[in-house]
């Protein structure tokens, strides 16, 4: 259990992490993190991609899918905290992941929603108009920086709905890899295969885009921080936690993640909340807990292990 708390850590340092690189836009950041981190995955699995490769290409229009979402999630991510804040970008795109998980499966699967489902989405829908509201109001107070402060905080809803694409792409690669796995494709053969061709969509981003990221040794470490600590490390911890515990305690362990990032957006980034903000983040806390006990439909507790981490998948 340790392993996995020391991984949810690591994972809810991202957003904080990024802010110091602030001439690295989140395209960049995004694109240097995963997509580095992805590709290292996959290198990681090589032989188990090796000996699956038969049932890959046969798969290859869904491993296609899982990748394009793993690439767009991310772009999405990042973009996300650079306008609406770190505390509430990130709590937004880790909480509404479990979400659009469940919308999925409903779509796709034709799995029935539990009534506790359908209360965690309408108590996830509250929690992100309070948050939205909270910025938009502390953009529009006094001062003599209040036309720039609100001028931000009209990014604050943009920055919301790109949490939620987040969020819904994490459902469509999270889906894809339960997917492969059901087939009877191993673990490591289906998050190397998703992650590494996720990783590979993402180096263009990263040429284009990733020149800040080498113009001070700040930034470069920024970038080798992101990329081999929460993104690699990050996932070879909960990897072995995963084999010590139950799925569902380590499905508990990971809300420290959203938390953890909340907690340092305010601490070390310097943001700031009023008391409808906290309500807001404190509505999503309670729909996080919702969804970790009570079951999204029938099939739920048998994918915990897949579905704890936006990022892990």
């Amino acid at each position: 259990m340790g392993l996995i708390a020391l991984a949810s850590l690591l994972w809810g340092t991202t957003g904080t992490a990024a802010t110091f690189a602030p001439d690295a836009g989140p395209l960049a950041i995004g694109a240097a993190a995963l997509g580095i981190g992805g590709l290292m995955q996959a290198a990681i699995a090589v032989p188990a991609l090796r000996a699956a490769w038969p049932a890959l290409r046969i798969r290859l229009p869904l491993v296609l899918l899982g990748a394009v979402a793993v690439a767009v999630y991310p772009l999405a991510f990042y973009s996300s905290m650079r306008l609406a804040g770190v505390a509430v970008g990130s709590v937004v795109s880790l909480a509404s992941a479990p979400l659009a998980s469940g919308v999925l499966e409903r779509i796709v699967d034709r799995l029935p929603l539990s009534r506790w489902w359908m209360l965690a989405a309408g108590l996830g829908l509250v929690g992100c108009v309070l948050l939205s509201v909270s910025k938009l109001e502390a953009g529009a107070g006094a001062g003599a920086e209040a036309e720039a402060v609100a001028a931000a905080g009209a990014d604050v809803p943009l920055g919301i709905l790109l949490g939620l694409v987040a969020g819904a792409t994490y459902a469509v690669y999270s889906w894809v890899a339960r997917r492969l796995i059901d087939d009877g494709i191993g673990r490591a053969a289906s998050m190397g295969a998703v992650f590494g061709a996720g990783g590979l969509l993402l180096m263009p981003v990263l040429l284009v885009t990733g020149a800040p990221l080498v113009a001070t040794p700040q930034a470069f470490a920024v970038a080798a921080y992101m990329a081999l600590v929460p993104m690699f490390l990050g996932y070879l911890l909960f990897g072995f936690g995963l084999t010590r515990v139950s799925a569902s305690t380590a499905t508990i362990v990971t809300l420290t993640e959203p938390a953890v990032a909340a907690v340092l957006a305010v601490l070390v980034v310097g943001e700031q909340l009023n008391a409808v903000g906290w309500a807001g983040l404190g509505v999503i806390a309670l729909v996080l807990v919702l969804l970790s006990v009570a079951p999204t439909n029938a099939r739920t507790s048998t994918r915990q292990g897949i579905t704890t981490d936006p990022i892990l998948g």
